[in-house]
């Protein structure tokens, strides 16, 4: 898994591999937080390793909790994906399959009552 990294004023949305299935990462990144001025909700889904960060964007900025999460090792922006990456990545590969499967049925129905009708099984 990447880093992912998602964000709107007052909102921010990481992804870090290093919170997966980690509740003491979690906790020490709770803790780390905290001293933060303006921060408000925090959620975390250690099955994603993902957390969320509600703050005011008055008081805090999102470059603020970036550089806390990369100076404690839980965020490293060379690795990041961001939310127009994963969208462009997963649609590709959305598209590939269905194309694949366009093309294999397209093939199967072509060759039904055909004595090639093995190759289909390949395919």
């Amino acid at each position: 898994m990447k880093f992912y990294i998602h964000d709107i004023p007052g909102r921010l949305r990481v992804k870090s591999p290093l919170l997966k299935n980690n509740p003491n990462a979690e906790f020490e990144l709770r803790k780390a937080l905290s001293t933060l001025e303006g921060l408000g909700v925090v959620e975390t889904n250690l099955i994603t390793g993902s957390i969320l960060i509600h703050y005011n964007a008055k008081k805090l900025n999102k470059n603020d909790i970036l550089r806390l999460l990369i100076n404690r090792g839980y965020f490293d922006p060379s690795k990041a994906v961001t939310n127009d990456e994963y969208i462009k990545k997963t649609v590709e590969k959305t598209g590939n399959f269905v194309v694949k499967s366009f093309v294999g049925t397209v093939i199967d129905s072509s060759l039904e009552n055909t004595p090639l009708r093995f190759i289909t099984a390949i395919l």
